[in-house]
């Protein structure tokens, strides 16, 4: 069980593929979620959100039990943190497609949701260092990029609003 929960932390190995490893997860799940939405055709957005909330409380369980794999407290190598946070944002996109919300081109959106989601991520304002400073373990891990994700909604949410 610890090899797949570390495989999942890991988001199938990314985690170990470079030195911006946080970054390159947040692409790549931007990019999985636009083929899947908008390419694929996927827009079931209550299946999405179940998944969403499903993998977010099995990542606290596989990042607690991968935390030992890894010699710090919070390792690069776990990125599931990562796909959550972004995905939140890209979950609202599909909400505002659905309903006609967004004007401006998609692509846009997805864009502006990676490059808000990396700025809140490293920026780290209160709420998200809060959690990354004060749990310094796999909940502190996960929650400073939930909150990330936050940020990121509220902004494209406002963008919607204004384009």
């Amino acid at each position: 069980m610890k090899k797949i929960n570390v495989l999942l932390s890991t988001f199938f190995g990314y985690g170990y593929l470079t030195k911006i490893p946080g970054t390159v997860t947040s692409a790549v799940t931007a990019v999985f979620i636009y083929i899947a939405y908008e390419i694929l055709g996927y827009t079931d957005l209550k299946f999405s959100i179940i998944f969403f909330i499903l993998l977010l409380f099995y990542s606290f369980y596989a990042v607690k039990d991968s935390e030992s794999e890894f010699k710090n407290k919070d390792p690069k190598q776990i990125v599931i943190d990562e796909v959550l946070g972004q995905a939140m944002p890209l979950i609202l996109l599909l909400y505002l497609n659905q309903t006609n919300q967004i004007s401006t081109p998609i692509e846009i959106y997805y864009i502006l949701s990676f490059v808000f989601f990396r700025f809140f991520d490293i920026l780290k304002p209160f709420p998200v260092s809060y959690f990354d400073k004060n749990y310094k373990n796999y909940f502190g891990i996960i929650m400073d990029d939930i909150m990330a994700g936050l940020y990121s909604m509220i902004l494209i949410f406002l963008i919607s609003l204004k384009f």
